[in-house]
């Protein structure tokens, strides 16, 4: 006679059945110091996060065991700010390394979903002058919107026979087009090119340029370096200047590019998980690229709520393929003619 075995269901045993969210861990029970040190940010800015989020993060689930959207952003900051799944935090909220990879993915979807409330450029003319205003009080160079660049940042090789993500290091990476204004707040991020594309290449598929082509450039210009082509929306330096009026222009340019060479070294401070400290992201390029857009998402935050680590250390090391360009001048007359005129008018 055949005996009938009984198995059991350890979270029935443990929690009953039904719909039931684990607090596996309160943030009134630590220190802000604690928060900070473990999840990179302090209680007020994890429970914004938490009222931002959190109805995308309680979704209906056949699990028995939810996990409170609190837990599932700290272990989300927790991956981001330090580029690990280790076991000690996940210890430290009560769940597993598993969990820990969901609450990532569930929080990501949720920021990503909400990219465009937070990194987009200003619309109103008051908002738009006073970028131009800021920008101005950097190093004089007057009609500038934003600045511009790439950042390469490392993933795990998607196959064998791809290349298209082999940068010109040998590794694979997403190669990252970003604005920002003069305080560091990103304007526009598209975190999903194939690092193969030099920087020029990723700017002239991106909807960036199609954006500045058809609405934004009468209305100043982006600064970017020369590994872009000159246009009327996006003024490069001089490759060899020769009049003063030529040098004040560069040495202007430079001052007031640089913010994004700090932009892109705080994200890497404060979001380890892309510095390559802790490897390359092992996720696919799509996954990886959603990453990379939340942390984008959260820098803004941050800054908007006045936590700016730009006093900080740069730490890790992530790698940045050296660009072997020539330089990019452009053959639009155009182009030149804006440059041109911006030399007689501001720097003669």
């Amino acid at each position: 006679m055949a005996v009938p075995i009984a198995v059991l269901d350890c979270d029935l045993l443990l929690y009953g059945r039904g719909h039931r969210t684990l607090d596996r861990f309160k943030l009134e029970d630590v220190t802000d110091e604690y928060l900070v040190s473990t999840y990179g940010f302090p209680r007020q800015f994890i429970y914004y996060l938490v009222d931002l989020l959190g109805a995308s993060l309680s979704r209906p689930t056949q699990r028995s065991r939810a996990i409170s959207p609190e837990t599932q952003i700290l272990a989300a900051l927790g991956f981001y700010t330090s580029g690990s799944f280790q076991t000690r935090m996940g210890d430290a909220i009560g769940i597993s390394q598993a969990s820990m990879s969901r609450c990532v993915a569930n929080v990501t979807e949720a920021l990503v979903e909400r990219a465009s409330q937070f990194i987009h450029f200003p619309e109103d003319e008051a908002t738009v002058q006073s970028l131009k205003d800021d920008f101005y009080g950097l190093a004089g160079m007057p009609g500038v919107l934003g600045v511009v660049d790439c950042i390469h940042v490392a993933i795990k090789a998607p196959n064998a026979e791809d290349l298209s993500y082999v940068n010109r290091k040998g590794l694979h990476s997403l190669n990252c087009l970003m604005v920002c204004d003069a305080r560091g707040v990103l304007l526009s991020a598209e975190t999903h090119w194939p690092g193969s594309l030099p920087d020029c290449m990723v700017l002239q598929q991106a909807a960036l340029t199609t954006r500045f082509e058809t609405e934004l450039h009468k209305n100043g210009w982006l600064l970017g370096d020369s590994s872009f082509f000159l246009r009327t929306w996006l003024m490069t330096p001089l490759h060899i200047p020769e009049t003063p009026a030529e040098y004040r222009y560069n040495m202007a340019h430079s001052a007031t590019h640089n913010v994004i060479e700090r932009t892109f070294r705080t994200i890497r401070s404060r979001f380890r998980c892309l510095d390559g400290s802790k490897g390359t992201l092992q996720y696919s390029p799509e996954k990886s690229s959603h990453i990379i857009l939340a942390c984008c998402v959260l820098h803004n935050i941050s800054l908007e709520h006045g936590l700016d680590v730009w006093s900080s250390p740069a730490t890790g090391h992530m790698e940045q393929p050296e660009e072997e360009y020539e330089q990019m001048e452009s053959l639009d007359s155009e182009a030149c003619h804006v440059r041109q005129e911006l030399l007689l008018t501001h720097f003669s």
